[in-house]
């Protein structure tokens, strides 16, 4: 068992750009837990050559003619056996589709060889684990930061804010804008550890200190940190169910 783990992932390349399949070529010959058994310049290809190769790993672009790399990653996500996926494209507003398809990591171009090694190392790691039941919910975020992405655990998260298309997320006495509407996030998180409370604000349960009558049918939620947050009615008949009210 020991020495199937330390075995190179067998690798398969997909990107429809003859350019971008040789320099990851080139990367990912100087990775020795990587060994590349075959490459795909489109999605319908690579889904053939992955019951052909049974490969462990695709690096899979995402934005490719006819079938893109979300519904190759949507097609494997519904077998069981099935290769991990780390997606690398230039585009960095489908990182909350790649995680709720279980996607080990998502790399920005132009691929930089150490992010991609992150990238594998994660990807042995889950190996490592032997897989298991994922969860239906979010329980991590990645959000654009310079050249890549960071890595926000959802356990870390205390408030998300809507601002139009996009959220901000609240990580400690940090914030971080995401490309995603408040509504498409909420289906995502936990209802078991998320709430909504406001049509612009979803808190984290384990965070919120208590609930206040400020009179007039208003309430307000009172967060650990002392924050005051005021509670849309629509919302207020869940909120006050959760205190058990």
């Amino acid at each position: 068992m020991a020495e199937e783990k330390s075995a190179p992932l067998r690798t398969l390349i997909v990107d429809d750009e003859p350019l971008a399949v040789e320099r990851m070529q080139v990367i990912c010959c100087k990775i020795a837990d990587l060994h590349v058994v075959g490459t795909a310049s489109d999605g319908a290809q690579a889904l053939r050559l992955v019951e052909a190769l049974e490969p462990d790993l695709i690096l899979l672009d995402m934005t490719m003619p006819e079938v893109d790399g979300l519904s190759v990653a949507k097609t494997l996500s519904k077998q069981e056996q099935r290769p991990a996926v780390v997606f690398v494209t230039a585009h960095d507003n489908y990182a909350v589709e790649a995680f709720d398809l279980d996607a080990v990591d998502y790399v920005l171009k132009p691929v930089k060889p150490d992010r991609l090694e992150r990238a594998i190392q994660r990807a042995l790691a889950r190996r490592g684990e032997g897989g298991g039941e994922t969860s239906q919910w979010l329980d991590e975020l990645w959000i654009p930061h310079r050249s890549e992405l960071i890595r926000i655990d959802t356990e870390e998260v205390s408030r998300i804010d809507a601002e139009r298309d996009y959220v901000r997320l609240h990580v400690e006495d940090r914030s971080y804008l995401l490309l995603q509407t408040i509504a498409g996030l909420e289906k995502r998180l936990d209802p078991a550890k998320f709430i909504r409370i406001h049509r612009s604000t979803i808190l984290r349960k384990d965070r919120i200190k208590g609930l206040r009558h400020d009179g007039l049918g208003v309430w307000s939620a009172e967060m650990d940190d002392g924050e005051t947050l005021r509670i849309g009615r629509t919302y207020l008949p869940k909120v006050k169910a959760m205190a058990g009210r």
